[in-house]
């Protein structure tokens, strides 16, 4: 199965100078507990904004730089090669990597922000008619967690 996950902001904002433009502590323990145990597939500048590799999972970098490597990930150059990776696979960003790869993504975990920010990298539109709304969980606001979120996981409808 391959899933995708992302957080974005209402107006589909991603990230800012290859960076989150936001602190949500949630977020990152929803990622965390999702992905865990699974692989996670990312481009190179996603990678890099991040800097390590994150920790129990697999970590894939796709990307067309030949020279690129890393202690601690596997890299692939095409996306043909996402679907032959062994377990549960999260598209892990960033917008580019979501722009190729949506065709392929049976369900989606989203995280929106109910805030608008200054981006640079959006997550892309897509058909709500072609996802169904599985769960919908409103994130806790507090002094950590300064914006109002939800949680949502949608499948791919089998049209």
């Amino acid at each position: 199965m391959i899933s995708l996950i992302v957080c974005h902001s209402a107006q589909n904002v991603i990230g800012f100078k290859n960076s989150m433009p936001w602190h949500l502590p949630n977020d990152l323990k929803h990622v965390k507990k999702l992905t865990e145990g699974n692989t996670i597939v990312m481009g190179r500048k996603t990678f890099e904004s991040i800097g390590r590799p994150l920790p129990n999972r697999r970590n894939v970098v796709l990307t067309r730089n030949e020279d690129f490597s890393h202690e601690g990930v596997d890299v692939i150059s095409s996306i043909d090669e996402i679907e032959a990776l062994d377990g549960k696979v999260f598209i892990f960003g960033g917008s580019g990597v979501y722009n190729q790869t949506m065709h392929l993504v049976d369900e989606m975990h989203v995280t929106r922000i109910h805030e608008t920010f200054g981006g640079d990298t959006f997550f892309p539109d897509y058909d709500s008619s072609e996802w169904e709304l599985l769960s919908k969980v409103e994130g806790t606001v507090d002094e950590k967690n300064r914006y109002p979120h939800e949680f949502l996981h949608y499948r791919r409808r089998n049209l």
